[in-house]
């Protein structure tokens, strides 16, 4: 069973608010859930949102899934900063995955992978002529001469 902790909306037309809840993911939005642990008004100036921040944990160590918009709150709260901070050391580690790594190669592939990178440098020359299409001084010279004539 995938916990999730989410908003569910309730309030009038056009004028929403929401309930923190957590509920079973196969369960519809405004359907069934678990536990209230908090309110979301977003229409309120300024926004209101409270919450029980010791249920929220219970639930996150408990394995619960907060939805995006939770988890923004959550981190606007302070409650998301503490529930990673006790995490530690193994939420780096899960977030940035495993690291890849180049295959080996034999050396066979690693001489010719060498001979490769070399190959296009060597035909390149080494330098290519300066000023081929510019005009010299002495061209504008001639032709400031042969317009003055």
């Amino acid at each position: 069973m995938a916990v999730k902790i989410r908003l569910m909306r309730v309030g009038k037309k056009k004028q929403p608010s929401y309930r923190v809840v957590v509920a079973d993911g196969r369960s519809p939005r405004d359907g069934r859930y678990i536990e209230i642990i908090g309110q979301y008004a977003p229409r309120q100036e300024p926004s209101l949102f409270t919450i029980d921040d010791e249920k929220a944990l219970a639930w996150l160590k408990k394995g619960a899934q907060p939805t995006d918009q939770v988890q923004k709150l959550l981190a606007e709260n302070g409650v998301w900063e503490r529930y990673q901070s006790e995490r530690g050391q193994s939420a780096a580690l899960v977030k940035s995955g495993p690291k890849r790594t180049a295959p080996k190669l034999s050396k066979k592939a690693q001489a010719r992978a060498a001979s490769a990178a070399d190959a296009p440098a060597a035909s390149v020359p080494a330098e290519a002529p300066a000023e081929v299409d510019a005009p010299t001084d002495a061209d504008t010279d001639t032709d400031t001469e042969a317009s003055a004539e």
